[in-house]
């Protein structure tokens, strides 16, 4: 392999590295790409016959953000007819990485979160690079779920205290109803006493003359 295709090779696996930065955070892919180092000696690495390598799950995921609705749909068809027809630890990981993917109309974290759950309890018939992306989108979604769950909350809080200042708005609305009520009785009175006072005084005045 020549040295121009080592640097192409390279530098679309940055580019795809970079993604997965943004999507699960920058600490946790410098875990993966420890992890990812670490798992290439063969002492350490254990051999999945037919596992997809690293560079396979990251270029998908790379093309998934950055595709337009059509590639995303696509993407998305075809790893859950995988997961469906050859179920299996890699076909479900798989599947369950571009649930995790937000961005596209298919992202579900909830079931993300279920299947990746699953996924790592098959860790011996996982590669390292597997095991290291089922963690970090696990911990994300996870995180994206607590967000959601707090911003739920904030929600229904809210609507509780403008229901409740609602409810406060219209009790004092009514009692200034009331209050004016009684002020239009109050001045009624004040003026039919006025009339029956001038009247006398009109009637005292016409028997004077």
């Amino acid at each position: 392999m020549d040295k121009q295709t080592i640097t192409g090779r390279t530098a679309r696996t940055t580019m795809t590295l970079v993604v997965i930065g943004l999507l699960a955070g920058c600490a946790q892919t410098k875990s993966l790409v420890s992890s990812m180092g670490r798992s290439s000696t063969p002492s350490d690495e254990t051999v999945i016959l037919g596992a997809p390598d690293a560079e396979q799950y990251l270029d998908e995921l790379y093309a998934l953000a950055i595709g337009d609705p059509k590639t995303q749909a696509e993407i998305y068809a075809d790893a859950e007819s995988g997961a469906k027809l050859t179920p299996g630890p890699q076909t479900n990981l798989r599947y369950a990485l571009v649930l995790a993917t937000p961005g596209h109309q298919r992202f579900n974290p909830e079931i993300a979160q279920s299947m990746l759950r699953d996924v790592l309890l098959q860790e011996s018939i996982l590669t390292s690079a597997e095991i290291s992306l089922a963690t970090i989108h696990l911990n994300s979604v996870e995180r994206q779920l607590a967000l959601s769950a707090d911003a739920r909350r904030a929600l229904a809080s809210s609507s509780l205290a403008a229901t409740t200042e609602g409810a406060a708005v219209q009790q004092r609305l009514a009692a200034a109803e009331a209050e004016n009520r009684r002020l239009r009785e109050s001045l009624n009175d004040a003026e039919e006493k006025l009339d029956a006072i001038t009247s006398i005084e009109r009637s005292i005045r016409e028997q004077d003359q």
